[in-house]
Parts: C-alpha cells; structure tokens; sequence
C-alpha cells in the first residue's frame, strides 16, 4: 500500500442519495485532516495507508463519518464482520456477560467459554473434536505451527519442517510472517528457520498447460531435491484456503492429491481460515469446497463480529500434545469474547447466512463476470467463492499487473460511497457482511462498474 498515496485534502465530489448511500459533503469530509494528523503524530505509521475515510460508526453493512456521509462497505472491516457490523445479538452477548460482571477470568473455568467451545466445535463439523481460544488470528497460526512440530516430534526425531505456500500470508508475529511468503514484509527476521519451507502456488496463469497434481509432483520433487523426505522430516503443511490477495483457490484436485500425499506419510494438513471462515464462501469454512478432511484449521476474524477472538481446532490426540500450562494465554477464552462468538454462530444459524452466503455469492459472481465482459482487456480475472470475490486488473497495452489504476478506482468508489478492499496490488477485493441486502449489493457493484469507467476516461 505505500506506492500509492491517497489525497487527505477534502475534494469535491458529485453529492450522491440513495437508500444505501449518502455522500453530501467534499471526501474525505472536513475535519478528516485533522484526525489523520493527530494518528500520524501518535501512532505508529505501520497502522496508517488505508483510503481515509474516518469511520465514526457502522452498522449492518453500512459505514458512517462524522459528517454522516453513509457508505455501503464492500469490506466487513476485512472480512470481520460477517454477521454485520454492530449486530444487535452480538451487542446483547456481550452486555449480558459485562454485567454480569465478568470481564476475565484467566484460565479458569466459566459456563460462557464451556458453552462456546461445544457449539464451536459442533459447528465445525464431525471431524474436529477440541478447540484452543486466542486473541488475534496470528496467535492462532502460531499455535497450528508449535502443534504440527509436536505431532511431528512425537512420531520422528527429525520430523520438524513445515511446509507453507508463496504468497500465502498467516500474519506478523515471528512464526507465522516466517510461515508467510512477503520477503519484504519478514526482511526484519534476521534469521529464518530452515524447518519452514515453501512451495509454489498454482495460479491458473502459472498452470499453463501442465495439470495441478503434476505442478504439486514437481513442488514437492524440488524439496527432495534439497533432501527433504516428506516421510522422515515434514511434521506439516499450512495451507491459506484461498490466495489472499487475489481471493484465488486451489484447484481441487490439487488439495485432495495433496491431502493423500499427508495421509500416506504421516503428515497434518491446517488451513488458515481467517477469511474464510464463518459463512463467508457459503460454507461453514472455505476448506469445505475441496471435499477433504482438514486436520486443523485456524480462525479469527468472522469469528467474533468485532470482538477480538480467534482458535485452533482439531482432534483431541492433536490439540492434547501440550502438557497442562503449555499453551495457555491471558485472555484465552475470555468471556465476553465468548459471548460475542456464541453471539456470531446464533446468528449465521438462525438468519441461515451458510445458504445466503452462497445464493448472494452466485449474484455478485454473475455480475462481476458480466462486468469482466464489458472490460476484457483491462479485467484479466475474477476470483472467489461466495461473498469473497476479487476483481485482477492488467494494462491493456502491456498486460502486466495494473496497481495504479488498481487505486484510482478504489478512491473513486470511496468518494461515490462505496468502500472496497484496497490490496495495494493489481486487485480489488468484494467481501461484503453477509447480511447485506440484494439491493445493496447490486448497488454497490453499479458503483464499482461507474469508477472503472470513469478512471479510464
């Protein structure tokens, strides 16, 4: 995100009413500078190159500043709130365990975190029978890392590697920006761990025409290569469910050779499903739509509506291997964040969201596919699955990734009223709460469809 730098002055900009958005001040709206100026005084600056709409509240799947300019978001403040910003169940959970009270407890037990976990776990699936509570979704990649090491230890001295995808992104803390694939975002760790290793991903245009089990062959045949023995040394492999930034899933047949090949040698398999978790892709989690089993799976983000908590869950002989006291955390399985979770799962079962997910997934598909139609040259793909989608920009001279323009059209949908996923990269990226309205969601892509056409001009 630092190569493009968005304007801070106020603009003026055509007014804009709808139902679903307001925009009757200049973008950003006075008064804007002078936040971003007291946050770049007082924060730190790695916090800072979003599009700057300062957000004074949301709700459902709108955003809202201070000058009560109204935006539909296409973002779920990065995929969090999937349930809609401040829901209302979510809000009762959480006051209900405040004044109760009981704001932390520790480890020790409490009847909102044992009710949590049961229906953490039911939700799932039949295959997962424990779950580990955490604070942010990096601390969950760094519990499936220490936990595929200990499997790995237990069944062989020299089963200590895992192996993770380029591109793939697992979060900031050491182990899981090791575990990530942006060498400039890890070029702090001086020392990297020679038991993470990575793979390349299969893009469809890296494919070309060779098939995906033989471009997965060829991967692992290069860590033989450099003697590693997927038998002897390789305790795991961590899988981003889908490519982040492009929101690109694997081929499926590629996942499903690749869940034989752990089978037959003795290694666990995780997805890290941050964004893809909770109904986001029409299934309780992403990993779903490759038909196999996972072995563990990492969470955060949907999970809590807002609130900060994420998970480990797996079988219980997997998340069992630490001894009582190993893998504990202040604020794990804290209560209110429990709540807010136990809010979360009430609400996708009974507004049904796993099926509205996947129906309104099928009309944003359709017409970001239609919308690729009317631009081919300059739309080179369109990626995802349910409420996650990606639009890939390419000049249309050149072909080559197409970033800059990538950022004009995001800053035209902010001053239009529509907010977007800024990648900083040749993609915008759709992942609107799951709650928002039809009508919402077609307006939204009408806006996105208005700044293409305008930024080429």
């Amino acid at each position: 995100m630092a190569g493009y730098y968005f304007s801070r002055e106020p603009e003026d900009v055509p007014f804009v009413k709808t139902k679903n958005r307001l925009i009757q001040t200049q973008i950003p709206a006075p008064g804007s500078v002078e936040i971003l100026e007291k946050l770049d005084k007082y924060e730190s600056r790695s916090m800072h190159g979003q599009l700057p709409l300062v957000w004074d509240r949301a709700v459902g799947h709108s955003i809202y500043d201070h000058a009560d300019n109204k935006w539909i978001d296409f973002t779920s403040m990065i995929f969090v709130a999937n349930v809609g910003h401040a829901n209302e169940r979510v809000i009762s959970g959480v006051e209900a365990a405040i004044h109760k009270p009981i704001l932390g407890c520790y480890a020790y037990p409490n009847a909102i975190r044992a009710e949590y976990l049961e229906r953490l776990v039911q939700f799932a699936g039949n295959n997962f029978e424990k779950a580990f509570l955490l604070s942010a979704g990096t601390e969950a990649t760094e519990a499936a890392f220490k936990l595929m090491k200990m499997h790995g230890q237990k069944t062989g001295k020299s089963k200590n590697v895992v192996i993770a995808v380029s591109g793939n992104w697992h979060g900031r803390t050491l182990g899981a920006q090791m575990l990530s694939d942006n060498k400039s975002q890890k070029a702090w760790v001086s020392h990297m761990q020679s038991d993470i290793l990575h793979i390349d991903f299969p893009y469809p245009w890296s494919l070309g025409d060779q098939n995906s089990i033989s471009f997965l062959t060829d991967s692992l045949a290069k860590l033989e290569e450099i003697g590693i023995s997927l038998r002897d040394d390789v305790a795991g492999i961590m899988l981003e469910t889908f490519q982040g930034w492009g929101a690109i899933f694997y081929p499926k047949e590629y996942v499903q050779e690749l869940r034989r090949i752990c089978d037959e040698n003795g290694v666990l398999l995780c997805f890290d499903e941050m964004q893809s978790g909770f109904g986001r892709t029409g299934k309780n989690f992403g990993y779903e739509h490759y038909g196999v089993d996972a072995d563990l799976i990492c969470c955060g983000k949907g999970m809590g509506g807002g609130f900060p908590i994420s998970g480990v869950i797996g079988k219980a002989a997997i998340m069992d291997l630490p001894e009582i006291g190993n893998m504990s955390s202040t604020h794990s399985g804290n209560p209110v964040m429990c709540a807010a979770g136990l809010a979360v799962l009430e609400e996708i079962d009974e507004k049904n969201l796993i099926y509205e997910s996947e129906r309104k997934g099928l009309i944003l598909h359709r017409q970001l596919q239609e919308l690729k139609s009317d631009y081919p040259d300059l739309i080179s793909g369109i990626y995802g699955i349910g409420m996650i989608a990606s639009i890939v920009f390419s000049d249309p001279i050149t072909g080559k990734p197409n970033s800059e323009f990538v950022s004009h059209v995001a800053e035209k949908c902010m001053q239009k009223g529509l907010l977007v996923v800024h990648t900083g990269r040749e993609s915008i990226k759709i992942g609107p709460p799951l709650t928002i309205s039809d009508e919402a969601l077609l307006e939204g892509i009408s806006v996105i469809r208005e700044a293409i056409r305008e930024s080429l001009k």
